[in-house]
């Protein structure tokens, strides 16, 4: 008979084993992302918004982040990265570590960016992992009161008769102010010259002191002159009217089907971040944008809250950036 050494396994082995296999029974199983995801996070999460300080990206970003955090039970620090209309922050959380620790809270610059430039360095349809939209605001078009002009039929209407007259401010070439007008002067086939400021505030400004006739700006930043009286609503460029501007329009009342050119606010993780510490970010984002207090903070702030997750946000990259190509060709707008 042959003996066990080497061959046949001894009792004490056999118990081992069982021993062993039962152990591994009982412990769950725990993917590599489905490890990190129990445990996350476990230090600091970085937002970087690629926007200086106090813009709406940035407010958006620190206002979400703060609750975030508390609703994670950990940190999370907000990082201003700005430059080259928000391409150094996105191409930096591209190809950043992919471990849930660094994310993009980032606006519509996402989708305009890749027909305005050349080279850009991020693929929006590859280079990140959709989290949610967290919130869109509606540019709105606005006139001087002593233009004359209290509608966007009258404006067209002046706009064909005059021609060379007309101008319009924007926050600067290739934000989504900018590019709502281009679509409003193709679908109303009128010719009006753009004039580029370096941000909001200074385009209302030029529109309060007389050197534009209009201008073209995202709804926080016309909103108070507007209550005001001192500038003139025609119309909103969202889906729907905003409830503090129950009588401006939209421009798809007015007819112009399709017309929505909102600036939003997505939040991004990098590509190939664990797909569980993605669904928790999402899970947990969606839970602070449904929160009573903060969809008051950024309705004050003229957002409306949008949070439908990874889904929803991928489509809509993925509508968004050819919509914006068509309009950029369309206004001959060269990418640099």
């Amino acid at each position: 008979m042959r003996d066990n050494k080497g061959l046949l396994p001894s009792r004490r082995q056999i118990l081992k084993a069982a021993g062993l296999a039962a152990g591994a029974a009982a412990a769950p199983m725990l993917t590599p992302g489905r490890a990190f995801a129990a445990t996350y996070p476990e230090r600091p999460i970085r937002i970087i918004v690629p926007f200086a300080p106090a813009g709406p990206t940035d407010i958006m970003a620190r206002i979400v982040g703060q609750s975030l955090g508390d609703a994670l039970g950990g940190n999370v620090i907000v990082e201003n990265r700005p430059g080259a209309s928000g391409n150094i922050g996105i191409g930096y959380v591209a190809h950043a570590e992919a471990d849930g620790y660094t994310l993009l809270v980032v606006s519509s610059a996402y989708v305009v960016n890749p027909s305005l430039f050349a080279r850009i360095p991020y693929d929006p349809s590859k280079d990140f992992a959709p989290i949610t939209e967290l919130g869109t605001t509606p540019n709105m078009i606005v006139v001087s009161p002593t233009l004359g002009i209290n509608s966007i039929a009258e404006l067209f209407a002046r706009a064909k008769a005059k021609p060379d007259e007309l101008n319009y401010a924007s926050p600067g070439a290739g934000t989504t102010p900018h590019l709502s007008a281009e679509l409003l002067k193709i679908v109303g086939q009128v010719q009006i010259t753009h004039v580029p400021f370096s941000g909001a505030a200074p385009a209302i400004q030029a529109l309060l002191a007389g050197t534009t006739q209009m201008a073209v700006a995202a709804l926080p930043a016309a909103l108070p002159f507007v209550q005001s009286g001192e500038i003139k609503a025609l119309a909103l460029t969202g889906e729907r009217r905003w409830n503090d501007l129950p009588t401006v329009p939209t421009m798809i009342e007015l007819g112009y089907k399709d017309f929505i050119a909102e600036t939003a606010q997505f939040f991004f993780a990098p590509a190939k971040t664990p797909p569980d510490i993605v669904t928790r970010l999402a899970t947990k984002t969606m839970q602070v944008l449904k929160q009573p207090e903060v969809i008051a903070q950024l309705h004050a702030n003229g957002y409306d809250v949008a949070a439908d997750g990874p889904d929803a946000l991928r489509k809509y990259v993925e509508s968004q950036v050819p919509k914006w190509r068509d309009v950029i060709a369309r206004a001959g707008i060269k990418p640099v």
